[in-house]
């Protein structure tokens, strides 16, 4: 009985878990208010990466491309770049910050990209936009190397590194939330709001929850301003949730302006959220209040009412973005189940030094594996070849023909999440995201035994 880490043993990708580094990238953009994103490589890595967006959201979100083509490929093309700055300023008058994005193409025939952004500055900007205020950002995401969760953790980085301004202090935190959704965002508010904490949260996505309004509007955009990102560097501390996904930032708050810096654990479940508000209380000084008990008290009752009668001893496969997955976890095993497959879909090499990963090698006393540079069909031949048999899977939309051709429960969780409806108003952080996964999974499960007549009558009396 023993947790493994290991690699992937196969050469090759079978349906990826992932996307690319340049989604990730694109994602924060769209994060960031007055923001336009300007990705320099064909038109697919805009019109794929914003198809997935729209999947999830069920919303438009405003992304350029710079639109490469052979010739571009053979001779260059940061002429393109400048036409597509020059472009996006015209039409879009409110737009004050344009991040380039490189693709794998144009990091390949090696366009140089902020010897393009210097000729901007001193030429078109001043020429033909002088006195407007605008921001041209270098983010070098190839898509040859790592992925949409590298991708995010560069653009946070990048994005803090240009804007961050030291000045006066002031009294709050800096937030980096990482790849989650508005009701993630919402729920985080929430707990802030209760210990009378002001954050400068990274990135304020609760607004891509975007209403209809009478005058037809309905642009979609998240809510952090300029103001925000430069006064991460006067902020009293930082807080990422998520080592993979804005966790070099907050390095680099830390070493370029000695702000205390707390990295993770994600706050999923009810021990790392117990975790994030002693992290809130230990940088700020501001007390835990009772009406965060009391919130807590209504978790555990939720969670004492499912766990040893349906979920412990159930096996889980898990798969998503690794901070997620980790998280997700730790969730299972303090319900008492089983995680024995952890998939990670990307080729980082320090997942196996990972301290929650090792926690898990020393402690657990099942056959579990974590398997990284993962991808589908590790999960569908473990199931079909080498006698999985997970009760239930938890992981996005893009593994639920897995689920389905094998009649296994599945829970949607993570991105993208395109099939089932109003999926990302819901948390899975805090404790009120720990009530809503737990009663997720127990109705999956308690669906699945009414489907196959497993013991359904249990439902009747419990």
């Amino acid at each position: 009985m023993s947790c493994e880490i290991k690699e992937k043993d196969r050469v090759g990708t079978i349906n990826p878990i992932f996307t690319c580094q340049p989604a990730g990238a694109q994602f924060v953009s769209i994060g960031v208010k007055d923001c336009i994103g300007l990705v320099h490589g064909g038109q697919g890595c805009v019109m794929f990466v914003r198809l997935i967006f729209s999947q999830h959201y069920k919303e438009s979100f405003e992304l350029a491309s710079s639109s490469l083509h052979e010739d571009g490929a053979v001779f260059g093309a940061c002429g393109r770049v400048e036409e597509g700055v020059d472009v996006l300023l015209a039409r879009y008058p409110d737009v004050k910050v344009i991040p380039i994005i490189t693709t794998c193409s144009t990091e390949v025939i090696g366009d140089d990209v902020d010897g393009v952004i210097r000729k901007l500055n001193e030429g078109l900007l001043k020429e033909k936009y002088p006195g407007r205020e605008v921001h041209l950002i270098a983010i070098h995401t190839p898509s040859f190397v790592g992925s949409m969760i590298s991708g995010y953790d560069v653009a946070v980085r990048d994005f803090v590194k240009y804007f961050a301004t030291k000045g006066e202090a002031n009294d709050k935190l800096n937030l980096i939330t990482g790849w989650v959704n508005p009701g993630d965002v919402k729920a985080l508010k929430h707990l802030l709001g209760e210990m009378d904490i002001q954050a400068n949260v990274l990135f304020e996505i609760e607004g891509f929850d975007s209403p209809l309004m009478p005058d037809g509007s309905a642009k979609s955009q998240g809510n952090t301003t300029i103001e925000d990102l430069r006064d991460t560097a006067n902020a009293r501390g930082t807080i990422a949730l998520n080592k993979y996904e804005g966790g070099k930032a907050a390095e680099w708050l830390q070493e370029k302006f000695k702000l205390p810096t707390v990295i993770g654990p994600t706050p999923i479940g009810i021990r790392n959220t117990d975790t994030f508000l002693r992290h809130l209380k230990m940088l700020t000084g501001k007390p835990i209040p009772p009406s965060l008990v009391k919130e807590r008290g209504i978790a555990l009752d939720a969670l004492t009412d499912l766990t040893h009668m349906f979920l412990a001893e159930k096996r889980v496969a898990i798969y998503g973005n690794p901070d997620l997955v980790i998280g997700l976890a730790e969730f299972c095993l303090d319900l008492e189940m089983k995680p024995v497959l952890l998939l990670l879909g990307d080729d980082n090499v320090y997942y196996k030094d990972d301290p929650r990963l090792r926690a898990m090698v020393e402690n657990v006393d099942f056959d579990m594996e974590v398997v990284t540079n993962a991808d589908f069909w590790d999960l569908e031949d473990r199931i079909k070849n080498k006698d999985l048999k997970p009760d239930l899977i938890l992981g996005h939309s893009k593994g639920r023909f897995v689920a389905i051709d094998n009649g296994i429960p599945m829970v949607r969780v993570g991105f993208p999440t395109y099939d089932r409806a109003g999926m990302y108003r819901y948390p899975v952080l805090g404790y009120e995201g720990a009530t809503w996964l737990a009663e997720q999974m127990a109705n999956a499960l308690f669906t699945d035994m009414e489907y196959k007549k497993n013991k359904e009558w249990i439902l009747n009396v419990w």
